[in-house]
């Protein structure tokens, strides 16, 4: 049996890491890797709060499971506000009305829950006994707040 040379591997690992991105850009568009940071952070939060909870000697596999499913439904929220905002948009071709602008829908629900998971990780952080700077704390607090901001003057905007 032939050792595999080095340019072999190399030229397999490119040629796999290149079909998962092209992969990830069908599916999510160029900004895949936007979504793909957000199951990065998922996986860092779910770790992050059975650190906490370990340190403090209350892991609970229940509550585990519970997190699991919460990070599925995030993933459900995501879709649903990319799909309402994609049928909108048909539905806006169909009847000759610009509708293009519903894809924020998607936009605002994926940047909403990137600053909720990094707040989230940041508070399992504080609570396992880590100094987080202050930076990062109020910095993530500001992201939360304009984001919501716009949210709610939308809210304002629709009443």
């Amino acid at each position: 049996m032939k050792r595999m040379k080095v340019f072999d591997f190399m030229d397999a690992y490119n040629s796999l890491l290149g079909a998962i991105i092209a992969f990830l850009t069908m599916i999510f568009g160029e900004h895949w890797f936007l979504f793909a940071f957000f199951l990065v952070l998922n996986v860092i939060d779910w770790i992050t709060g059975w650190m906490k909870s370990r340190m403090a000697g209350k892991e609970n596999s229940v509550k585990g499971w519970q997190g699991v499913l919460k990070k599925l439904g995030y993933w459900l929220m995501i879709a649903f506000g990319f799909g309402i905002a994609a049928c909108l948009i048909e539905v806006g071709s169909t009847i000759g009305v610009d509708l293009q602008i519903t894809t924020v829908l998607g936009w605002f629900v994926l940047a909403s829950l990137i600053v909720n998971e990094a707040r989230s990780i940041v508070e399992n952080f504080v609570e396992a006994g880590f100094n987080v700077p202050m930076i990062l704390q109020n910095g993530l607090e500001v992201a939360d707040k304009l984001i919501n901001k716009e949210e709610s003057h939308d809210q304002e905007n629709r009443e």
